[in-house]
């Protein structure tokens, strides 16, 4: 879905704002307006559109998101010469409710928030060169759109303020109970089950949208977050029997270019640097830079600001006496001091790496495998949602339900990728004979597959609530981080706020 039809979109989204002439003549026929703008398919579908282009937004995918989920995670650390005070503050957990990049994860939710409900309050309003169908996949995809941002609130800020429909005043909205917003997100996430196709009827610039998968995986994971593996199991069930989807043999097929939207691919944000703009900083999410940070910010031969942790660094097996052997995903994630890039054509050396050069860099999403050198457009997608996940919250799944006799195929696809073909469980390291021993495993896998994807973190806060987490993995946390602060500037600027509606411990 990489088209330009994002910017066209932008135009509609916050309503209405007019200059002191325009208030004359309310409804000007030569202005994009929710009055003129909503009376064909293709409008309603470039509306739905602004809202994916949100998630390219500064403050989303294209810069803030993947700092905040890293940097409150263990996988991750400082790299380059300085990390900025804001990012430092998080890495560090001495963070407060003035923190610019938890109010820049905020603001960035609920502009997906503000234009998936300008969709859905207009998506009846089309009356030419629509279908029942197409309407109905506007529909979905708005509703998952919706369901995703609430899902990434209520799991890191608790109960949110909730909004249903489009901002027409700047007055607030309260906060509401965690189980009101599951609720709301739930009810979402049935709608576009029910009304979105399966991955494989999407071809062309409809390739990247949402699809039935994609909802029922982050209904899955909703469950999984809540502790609620018996509901969680049917979607997960559909996924795997659903044939839309498998494990491709090459991992690294699963992070760039020229593999994206692949068979293991569930959902994934597009970006492409032929719609790239100078700087890529693209503040509002309006389509007219849709490319990303991600390489530039953690490339070891550019700023390299953050760097794969010790702790995640170990993680991987490295046994080597025979029967068993290296975790080949050490060198997939990671590049070090000696190794060839550019498509062999280059050697990382010391004097190209910013930093402490004993430490690893990332190579998961790095362009550098095909070129000398980062820049700060980056085309390559961000695979939210990929089938090894699934397989892996599956076998979490059945071990809790059913015990680990049960997980254990869906473990070991993970492991049997074919080129990382790592002996099946279980290991000398990792015995998986009983429940507690499986979870062990499935932690460990689960941080050597998904590292650096953003997921670790939402992994540690629900192991943590659900008491299955074993020692505390970050140095300086304290119970006040279970939630992360409501931002200041929301406290100061909405109305139906007050200084009492803060989490605790800020």
């Amino acid at each position: 879905m990489k088209t330009k039809k994002i910017l066209t979109a932008a135009l509609i989204l916050i309503g209405v704002v007019a200059c002191d002439e325009e208030k004359l003549n309310p409804i000007n026929p030569n202005q994009l307006s929710v009055e003129t703008f909503y009376r064909t398919g293709p409008q309603l579908v470039a509306a739905v559109n602004s809202v994916y282009a949100a998630l390219q937004a500064n403050n989303l995918y294209n810069r803030e998101y993947f700092f905040l989920q890293d940097l409150l995670s263990d996988d991750c650390d400082t790299g380059g010469p300085q990390l900025e005070a804001q990012r430092a503050q998080i890495l560090n957990h001495v963070f407060d409710a003035s923190n610019p990049l938890v109010a820049a994860n905020w603001r960035g939710w609920y502009r997906v928030i503000h234009r998936a409900n300008l969709v859905l309050e207009n998506a009846d309003r089309p009356t030419q060169e629509i279908t029942d169908a197409l309407r109905n996949r506007v529909i979905g995809e708005a509703r998952f759109l919706r369901a995703l941002a609430y899902y990434e609130l209520v799991t890191l800020w608790g109960g949110v303020p909730v909004m249903t429909n489009s901002a027409t005043s700047p007055n607030g909205n309260p906060r509401v109970p965690e189980n009101e917003v599951y609720a709301l997100i739930l009810s979402d996430l049935a709608d576009a089950i029910s009304k979105l196709p399966n991955k494989s009827a999407y071809s062309g610039a409809d390739v990247g949208r949402a699809s039935k998968g994609a909802a029922q995986a982050l209904a899955a994971k909703v469950h999984l977050f809540r502790g609620e593996f018996a509901q969680a199991r049917p979607y997960l069930q559909e996924i795997i029997s659903s044939g839309q989807y498998r494990l491709v043999d090459r991992y690294l097929d699963n992070f760039e270019e020229e593999t994206e939207n692949n068979a293991e691919s569930i959902w994934e944000i597009q970006f492409s640097e032929a719609f790239g703009a100078a700087g890529a900083w693209n503040a509002d999410g309006n389509g007219i830079a849709e490319v990303t940070f991600r390489g530039q910010e953690y490339g070891p031969t550019a700023w390299r600001n953050v760097i794969p942790s010790l702790s995640l660094f170990n993680e991987y097996e490295r046994v080597s006496n025979g029967a068993e052997k290296d975790d080949p995903r050490i060198g997939y994630n990671f590049y070090q001091i000696g190794d060839l890039y550019n498509r062999g054509n280059s050697v990382l050396s010391a004097d190209k790496v910013q930093g402490n050069t004993a430490r690893a860099s990332w190579r998961k999403y790095q362009t550098i495998y095909k070129r000398e050198s980062e820049n700060v457009q980056s085309g390559i997608n961000f695979r939210v949602i990929r089938y090894a996940d699934v397989l892996l919250m599956m076998a979490e799944v059945e071990n809790e339900l059913n015990g680990p006799a049960a997980a254990l195929p869906y473990i070991n696809q993970v492991r049997a990728r074919a080129d990382v073909n790592m002996p099946p469980y279980p290991t000398a390291k990792y015995p998986v004979s009983n429940q507690a021993q499986m979870r062990t495993a499935i932690q460990h896998e689960r941080r050597v597959e998904l590292a650096g994807e953003q997921i670790r973190n939402r992994d540690i806060r629900r192991w943590r609530k659900q008491n299955t987490l074993g020692a505390e993995p970050i140095p300086n946390w304290q119970s006040r981080y279970v939630l992360l602060p409501l931002p200041l500037e929301e406290i100061d600027n909405n109305s139906a706020l007050s200084n009492a509606d803060q989490n605790p411990g800020y």
